[in-house]
């Protein structure tokens, strides 16, 4: 039999924030490989548009509308997900949510609202996705894969944006700490840090001059980088091909944290 690790066939991924940026870069990866693929969003137009997108590719798709604020919102989703697919063998936790301010002038709710989003829900997402994954191990089917989207933010200094930079430090401690105690359930747990995307949180950023004259001229790569830019990585983390590949960051930046 021909050596195939990135042939996902009978695999089941699941995305927060799937529906545009860098989480839909993963889905249409994922679901190229052969997965079947579960997203969360909350924009109809997106989601729709998403499920297209990835029905082209001729697996089982599951479009969902959570509010990842809500931590019964989340449970639920995870158990949706599980009870159309019968499990979970991947999953990233990619939905997330900006907030820059002065530091001096960030109100409590706004701090809230970032920490809520980029690091509460990710641990409702995991947790209740760990809770499957053990139990299937149990069951004498170990195994399972969780990412969580970090940011180049946390290892550089984020001016005026100290609540995302947080958030996003603090998920590379999170993911550590799971990587460590679910070894023992053939479950790996990395993260990845994106530096400067093209998605909806950079909009504005992209249509600035300067901005782009200034701080993407100084990527060694000379360019925005790209939700596809992801896709590899994710299908990578989601094989058999990482079953070794545990507590890890990965820097997608062109360069730019080097430089």
């Amino acid at each position: 039999m021909a050596f195939n690790p990135f042939d996902l066939t009978g695999k089941v991924a699941l995305i927060t924030g799937g529906n545009g940026g860098i989480g839909l870069g993963m889905a249409e990866g994922l679901a190229a490989a052969g997965a079947n693929v579960a997203i969360w969003g909350q924009n109809p137009e997106k989601n729709a548009k998403a499920e297209a997108t990835l029905k082209g590719y001729g697996v089982e798709v599951l479009v969902q509308t959570v509010d990842v604020n809500d931590e019964a919102a989340v449970v639920a989703a995870v158990a949706e997900v599980l009870a159309k697919f019968g499990r979970l063998d991947f999953v990233a936790a990619n939905a997330g949510v900006g907030g820059g301010a002065p530091f001096h002038e960030m109100t409590t709710d706004k701090w809230r609202r970032v920490t809520t989003v980029n690091l509460d829900a990710v641990f409702w997402t995991f947790r209740e996705a760990a809770k499957h994954m053990i139990e299937r191990a149990g069951r004498g089917d170990p195994g399972g894969s969780l990412l969580v989207t970090s940011s180049t933010s946390a290892i550089h200094g984020a001016p005026k944006n100290q609540a995302y930079a947080a958030t996003k430090g603090a998920v590379l401690s999170m993911v550590r700490g799971l990587a460590v105690e679910y070894a023992r359930y053939g479950i790996r747990a990395n993260s990845v840090l994106p530096g400067w995307i093209r998605s909806d949180m950079t909009a504005a950023a992209q249509k600035w001059d300067k901005f782009n004259d200034q701080v993407i001229g100084r990527v060694p790569m000379r360019r925005w980088g790209e939700p596809e830019d992801f896709s590899g990585l994710a299908v990578y983390l989601a094989s058999d091909a990482s079953k070794f590949h545990t507590g890890d960051a990965f820097v997608i930046d062109g360069g730019y944290t080097i430089y």
